[in-house]
């Protein structure tokens, strides 16, 4: 096991690296709320660094209060990137005025990627290209930004999100793109959507050994007509940042015992880390797994875990064995 808190519930997460130092930024919740699924109207963002990506000290939460509007009830999973003078935090945002249904966008700035400064972002989906009627699916799905930028020099914010038409499978990748990470404007999704998603979840776009890949995650129980077990978390080879998207050529890298898989840069590799989702008996573990080499796979169709790197494979194998005792 990577990263766990002894009284919270930790999840999704996502990382910086400002070397030698990794900065780990995810969501927690207190355990005393016992039941685990409660932890979604209750996140807030948490933060560690390590420089070896085993050995953390968790540092203050790096948000200032809670952003009526946008984020008063609960602050979900982003990003962070580096501009030209500052970092980027984008975090996904529920507002108590709309009992958490509509997800938005907010993000906040920093010199040193502690002490951070909101910015008045508060970016929706447009229903020109989006799903937004809760009459039609439960919530507005608006989440989980990953932000990078092009050879071009424009930002591409990838978002989890439903195509407007809706359907069974409708999950798209998300899409809006600035030219100064400040101003951005929504644009159609990267992807069709497939039939086999309802939603991609917490999408990651970034360079592995010279090639880029996209990387997202979706459970069973979100993936129409699949058996249960079926989920888990997926790649598929993209040209870039804002490029398009074939979702329906992704391959699995995890199954879904494991949630979230990112990939962490570290002494020039690629490594993945992802949250405990499952164990043995089923109910949710928390607290993050990994890390364990990457590579592609010998088809070229997405990555695998390195069989060369055993020990970061078994780390996904016995992080899951162990269950915890909820307060």
């Amino acid at each position: 096991m990577t990263f766990d808190l002894d009284d919270s519930y930790v999840w999704d997460f996502w990382t910086a690296y400002d070397a030698p130092v990794t900065h780990l930024f995810f969501l927690h919740a207190p355990r005393t709320l016992g039941d685990p699924e409660l932890r979604h109207r209750a996140a807030r963002v948490g933060h560690a660094v390590s420089t070896d990506l085993l050995t953390w000290e968790r540092l203050p939460d790096p948000l200032p209060e809670p952003r009526e509007g946008l984020d008063d009830l609960a602050t979900w999973t982003g990003c962070v990137t580096r501009g030209d003078d500052a970092w980027w935090l984008f975090t996904t945002g529920l507002s108590r005025a709309d009992d958490g249904l509509v997800q938005r966008i907010g993000s906040a700035r920093s010199t040193d990627l502690v002490t951070w400064n909101r910015t008045p972002l508060l970016l929706e989906a447009d229903p020109a290209h989006y799903q937004r009627s809760v009459a039609a699916w439960p919530e507005e799905a608006w989440r989980d930004p990953w932000v990078a930028r092009d050879e071009a020099g424009t930002w591409h914010l990838h978002v989890t999100a439903r195509d407007a038409a809706g359907g069974p499978g409708a999950g798209v990748v998300g899409h809006a793109t600035s030219t100064d990470l400040v101003d951005w404007q929504v644009q159609p999704p990267l992807s069709e959507p497939t039939g086999r998603f309802e939603w991609l979840e917490v999408i990651q776009v970034v360079a592995v050994e010279g090639r880029w890949v996209l990387v997202f995650s979706c459970l069973s129980d979100q993936m129409p007509g699949a058996a249960p077990g079926d989920g888990g978390v997926w790649t598929v080879p993209v040209a870039g940042p804002g490029a398009p998207v074939d979702v329906a050529a992704a391959v699995r890298l995890l199954d879904e015992r494991h949630y979230v898989g990112k990939v962490v840069e570290h002494d020039g590799a690629a490594y993945l880390m992802a949250f405990r989702n499952q164990g043995p008996d089923g109910a949710f573990v928390g607290g993050l797994a990994g890390p364990a080499r990457l590579r592609w796979r010998a088809d070229g169709r997405g990555l695998e875990l390195d069989p060369e790197d055993q020990t970061g494979a078994e780390t996904f194998e016995r992080s899951i064995v162990a269950t915890r005792t909820t307060p």
